[in-house]
């Protein structure tokens, strides 16, 4: 089963916007046909980042979609890594993927490293797309 690490824009994505490839993504790991791995790090960036009031989700819909993740999730904790980041906050997406030998889904590639692991949503998909056509 392909594991991923989803960054938080992502699943905020897939939580305002039922359509879309970041809403497929999280209904794929909801389901249990990804796997979906992260850190507590992770986890609490998830619920801070949810309930920013800008965004204006549900209470409801912040907790359910925790509990849901929490439901399916593989929990790692990554060791840190030494490449620099413009943005500190994103090492540990970086790390935990890295950990889990997952792949990486992220809207902004580029705050990482340019690695194969690391994918936007569409480039996710396609490369499921290639690997159903072998």
């Amino acid at each position: 089963m392909e594991q991923v690490v989803i960054d938080t824009n992502v699943v905020v994505s897939s939580v305002l916007s039922s359509k879309g490839n970041p809403a497929k993504i999280m209904k794929l790991c909801l389901n249990d046909l990804i796997k979906i791995v992260l850190s507590n790090e992770i986890l609490d960036e998830y619920k801070r980042v949810l309930s920013y009031n800008r965004l204006n989700i549900a209470i409801e819909t912040q907790s359910g979609i925790i509990r849901a993740i929490e439901e399916v999730a593989t929990i790692v904790e990554p060791t840190k890594s030494t490449i620099s980041f413009a943005d500190e906050s994103d090492r540990v997406f970086y790390d935990t993927a890295k950990a889990s030998n997952s792949i990486l889904i992220t809207g902004n590639v580029k705050h990482f490293p340019n690695e194969s692991f690391i994918m936007t949503p569409s480039e996710f998909f396609r490369s499921i797309i290639g690997e159903l056509e072998t």
